[in-house]
């Protein structure tokens, strides 16, 4: 293997360890809950305290990454992401920490309280690790990627990513529920060892560097301006149609939905159908991309995403419609929409797949160019914030006065006023080739 492939291997290892830990413990939180006895505000707040903790770290890792040599940064995040999981497997042991802390300055907290304010502390730094590896593994991906394979080599990122996705949430639960805590952490503790001396031996130092505010010259950049008018409204489309596929699929008929909570393995299928079509996608279509024009991928899978989610409530009158079976293997009874739900989730990440790698080379094209790459992804990471904070508030809101299925059709529409809206501005600033050129 050459020294070029060793370098990106490296990074792509890093991505792994990355997803393989932030899968897995969203895979256990559901245990944490029971373990510590946490009360429902606190258990919101094991959500609120990573997602806060992602915003805030932003702006100061992706400043630090490109004025700064970002290797470093990288190796810093892995470390601060296994100190994490070390922590995450001794939570306990914290919480005790913060209660004998407490009780020097007279205040007594609950062993409860205790158990889970340490494991919010915890989730705050996992928060800003993960970020700042994301922002770190791209910057330099699309550092090291010559400006005509971009896009293929973010797409082999984004792949290594899912597959990481697909084996800590296939693995985690079941690994807990046979052997513990402990064996979970030990693996995720070693991929990140080998990450980090990958990293450590196979990547040069970075050399690029950028003074004074690179956030303040991109916000202003007219292609940044363009990318973000379709990747804030599409940021609600998928927050709602990735998040609600499974829920579709796990409430009871009574709520509108298919009722395959007593065969959970058929949720993780939902789940895995878009994961897996996406992370076999990418490469390929980002090499296209690469090819044919990115701005004319984000546009297309864009779209089409929205065009593919509004079927996801026609499942069942698909299944009935071409009579396919209700039974399955390991599965037991579902029902005859299974088969198509399965179907439309996976072709949601076949059409993402066409998106994601050209939007990505996109910001990375002007974050290059501007001299603050890691810049670009921070703010490509803020724009998706809002409609992924506001998402799920809208779906439940209509889920409740409307029906499950207003949530498809809500998503479907931002993601094909994203894609229509991005042409727009396109044109305007760019001219009437730029959806081909660009």
């Amino acid at each position: 293997m050459n020294e070029e492939r060793l370098q990106f291997w490296s990074l792509y290892l890093a991505r792994f360890a990355t997803g393989f830990g932030y899968v897995t413990l969203v895979t256990l939180i559901p245990f944490y809950i029971e373990i510590l006895n946490a009360s429902d505000f606190m258990a919101g707040l094991f959500i609120t305290g990573f997602t806060l903790a992602q915003t805030i770290a932003v702006i100061p890792l992706a400043w630090a990454g490109d004025s700064r040599d970002k290797k470093r940064v990288l190796l810093g995040v892995l470390l601060a992401s296994t100190v994490a999981y070390v922590a995450f497997a001794n939570v306990q042991a914290i919480g005790d920490a913060v209660a004998a802390a407490a009780a020097v300055f007279g205040v007594g907290l609950s062993t409860a309280f205790a158990d889970s304010s340490g494991f919010i502390g915890v989730r705050a730094l996992q928060g800003a690790a993960v970020t700042g590896s994301g922002l770190m593994t791209l910057a330099l991906v699309g550092e090291l990627a010559d400006h005509g394979e971009r896009a293929n080599s973010i797409g082999k990122a984004n792949a290594v990513r899912f597959l990481a996705s697909i084996v800590g949430s296939l693995s985690a639960g079941g690994l807990y529920q046979t052997l513990g805590f402990t064996p979970i952490y030990a693996v995720t503790i070693v991929t990140f060892a080998l990450g980090i001396a990958a990293v450590w031996l196979y990547l040069p130092n970075d050399e690029t560097r950028s003074h004074g505010n690179p956030f303040a010259g991109l916000a202003l950049n007219k292609r940044i301006i363009t990318l973000t008018s379709f990747r804030a409204q599409y940021a609600v489309a998928v927050t709602l149609v990735r998040s609600w596929a499974s829920i579709y699929a796990g409430v009871s008929v009574a709520r509108g939905g298919l009722g395959y909570t007593e065969a959970g393995l058929a949720i993780s299928c939902v789940i895995v159908a878009e994961k897996l079509t996406n992370m076999l996608c990418q490469p390929f279509t980002g090499r296209l991309s690469d090819d044919y024009g990115r701005s004319l991928f984000v546009f297309a899978g864009g779209g089409a995403y929205g065009l593919i989610a509004v079927a996801i409530p026609f499942s069942p009158a698909i299944g009935e419609a071409l009579a396919l079976p209700a039974t399955f293997p390991l599965l037991g009874t579902l029902s005859s929409a299974f088969i198509p739900l399965l179907v439309i989730n996976g072709l949601l990440g076949v059409v993402d797949a066409f998106r994601e790698p050209a939007s990505m080379a996109l910001f990375a094209d002007e974050g290059a160019d501007e001299g603050g790459i890691a810049a670009s992804f921070g703010i490509r990471e803020l724009v998706w914030r809002p409609g992924s904070v506001l998402g799920p508030v809208l779906a439940g809101w209509l889920w409740s006065q409307y029906g499950i299925e207003t949530v498809f059709y809500a998503g479907g529409a931002f993601a094909v006023a994203g894609a229509l809206t991005f042409a727009v501005v396109l044109t305007r600033f760019h001219g009437r080739d730029a959806l081909t050129e660009w």
